[in-house]
């Protein structure tokens, strides 16, 4: 199985396969637009903006798994970050990234890039801290941690890196721009 063998669920519910993205550079992200990292959309879309006519695509998964923080309807949540962010990187349909439910996409990109750490500084520290009361052994997992997990898929399908939350956009944009 490759990247391009999956498929999600665009906000009004039609099949978007990974393979319309072929030979991009794919940005793929679960979002919150009640998160204290919420405002990674800004810079998200300024990405989007620079990099979009060279080959990058941002897809966006709106998840609610973590302090049901991306309530609302696909509808409500596309309208956040249009109204906030001028969004224009396609948003997906509302979906689970862990469990049960998780959408088979992040199953395959967790399989491709397991979790590292939150790296270091007081945000990664205070994330790690409230984890660690949620689950204490969740470093020994590879399931997303929280909102704003981004994993980078170079232009070849394979997954190059996985970025937690924590992690600065710049160093999240010279990835992409790398692989640009």
């Amino acid at each position: 199985m490759t990247i391009y063998d999956y498929s999600v669920r665009d906000a009004q519910g039609n099949d978007v396969p990974l393979k319309n993205y072929e030979g991009k550079v794919l940005l793929i992200v679960n979002t919150a637009t009640k998160c204290g990292f919420t405002l990674h959309y800004k810079e998200l879309e300024q990405m989007y903006e620079k990099y979009h006519a060279q080959g990058l695509e941002i897809i966006d998964v709106p998840c609610n798994q973590f302090g049901e923080q991306a309530p609302g309807t696909n509808e409500q949540i596309s309208e956040f970050c249009t109204l906030n962010y001028n969004t224009k990187f396609p948003q997906m349909k509302k979906s689970d990234v862990n469990g049960t439910n998780e959408l088979p996409l992040y199953a395959y990109l967790k399989s491709q890039k397991q979790f590292e750490g939150f790296g270091e500084g007081k945000t990664a520290q205070m994330l790690d801290d409230f984890i660690k009361k949620i689950n204490p052994d969740y470093k020994n997992t590879s399931d997303i941690k929280w909102n704003f997990t981004k994993f980078v898929v170079a232009r070849d399908g394979t997954v190059a890196a996985r970025f937690e939350p924590p992690a600065p956009m710049s160093d999240v944009e010279a990835c992409v721009a790398k692989l640009i």
